[in-house]
């Protein structure tokens, strides 16, 4: 199937080729038809495989095939994301597709001021990308009016309940009108999104192009047995000896991301730090020298495991498992895109035997293990860590309430869990 084969108009079959593109992904040659018939739709797509183009061009196209209204526009369509980084990611794709058509559209997200999104708002916006918090703010402050949504999409979803939001959500959705059209994507699947998706759909079609749960068959997956102390050695050494340009590493905590980043700067590799204590301005800088090739290596917390779309990404490293092992999947999504292959490589110490056996069991089968890293051989026996783990190799819990939800951390530890989200008063415009 080729683009020119989904109704798409003129002006979007022009900003497609603008990309290089001619045929649709699979998720966009299942999505795009039966978002144009009005449908509700419950989509579920491994990362990097072009969901985003999936949502955004019927939309773009159904809105072109309506009469433009008068000034002030109101607001029409509304895609909720998780992180300001998948906004941002979303909202570019917006303009891009749309750059040959007339409509406006504004991406709205904390940690910057608010007042020239107020003033944007004010001017008439078809089309907003946002993340809750913010959303909400300008909602209260009566600077956004919902009542002319004809068009809501839920992105990243599974993300959004483990973030805590779905209070938000419900609370965004009670301000909808009633007669409107649904999206919900998502990357992973889990018994809560099944339940979220029976309150907001109607009637919805179910589009999966991959398993549930899957990591993309383009990466390749190797476990690296070491103990915690060495961890920052092999992956200096995974990096100079292989000559790496591009990685991105993926560590628990925000301090544990700045410490690391500090120690291989002193082992001469050009690095940077990217977490929710960064001011937008910084997490923007980082990512812009990461894309262009000016750093080496991207340290980064799960804020980062959604929304980073960077071109031909060859590795992935996680210096830390995730608590939740569907998290793994969105890590390791960051390579692998658009059929491009790639490498991600955990390190994994004794103590982390239980969420390697989570992540295993996700992906139902086992991550080969590397005997020799070249920098020494392992001696840690990680399958009988499995086997002795008081965790039972069970996934920690996934938190589908309020906003006071948070990571568990492994039993025993007196270590407090490190979040993204921290309180905020919603009078303020904070860090959302």
């Amino acid at each position: 199937m080729l683009f020119t084969e989904l109704e798409l108009s003129e002006q979007l079959l022009q900003a497609v080729a603008d990309q290089g593109y001619q045929t649709p992904t699979p998720i966009q040659a299942q999505a795009i038809p039966v978002i144009l018939q009005g449908r509700d739709v419950l989509a579920g797509a491994q990362t990097g495989t072009g969901k985003t183009a999936g949502f955004t061009l019927p939309l773009l196209k159904i809105l072109q095939d309506q009469p433009i209204p008068q000034k002030p526009r109101p607001l029409r369509v509304l895609i909720l994301t998780p992180t300001r980084e998948l906004a941002m990611q979303v909202f570019e794709s917006v303009r891009t597709y749309g750059k040959h058509l007339p409509f406006i559209a504004e991406a709205i997200f904390g940690g910057v001021s608010i007042n020239p999104q107020i003033q944007k708002m004010q001017r008439g916006v078809d089309i907003v990308v946002a993340t809750p918090g913010r959303l909400l703010d300008l909602i209260q402050q009566k600077h956004v009016d919902l009542s002319h949504i004809e068009h809501f999409v839920l992105d990243e979803a599974d993300r959004m309940l483990d973030m805590g939001f779905i209070r938000d959500i419900r609370k965004i959705i009670t301000l909808l009108p009633a007669k409107r059209q649904n999206l919900l994507f998502s990357a992973t699947y889990a018994p809560e999104i099944s339940a979220l998706a029976e309150q907001i759909l109607h009637d919805p079609v179910e589009i999966s192009v991959a398993k549930k749960n899957a990591a993309a068959d383009t990466v390749t997956q190797l476990v690296y047995p070491i103990k915690r102390e060495q961890k920052r050695d092999l992956l200096s050494f995974l990096i100079g000896n292989g000559n790496w340009q591009q990685v991105l590493v993926f560590v628990r905590t925000k301090h544990g991301a700045d410490r690391l980043a500090k120690q291989l700067i002193k082992d001469g590799i050009r690095c940077a730090a990217l977490h929710g204590d960064k001011s937008q301005g910084a997490r923007v800088r980082a990512l812009e020298d990461f894309k262009k090739g000016s750093i080496t290596a991207l340290i980064a917390t799960d804020i980062a495991a959604r929304g980073l779309d960077i071109d031909q990404l060859p590795h992935v490293v996680n210096f830390d498992l995730p608590q939740v092992a569907e998290d793994y999947v969105h890590r390791i999504g960051r390579t692998g895109r658009a059929g491009a292959e790639g490498q991600a490589i955990s390190l994994v110490d004794q103590e982390e035997a239980y969420l390697l056996a989570a992540i295993e069991k996700l992906l139902k089968r086992e991550i080969p293990q590397v005997a020799d890293t070249g920098y020494e051989k392992v001696s840690l026996n990680l399958n009988a860590a499995k086997s002795k783990s008081p965790q039972n190799a069970k996934p920690a819990p996934r938190a589908t309430t309020g906003r006071s939800s948070r990571p568990s951390v492994k039993s025993g530890s007196s270590r407090k869990p490190d979040t993204e989200r921290k309180p905020v008063n919603r009078q303020r415009s904070g860090n959302r």
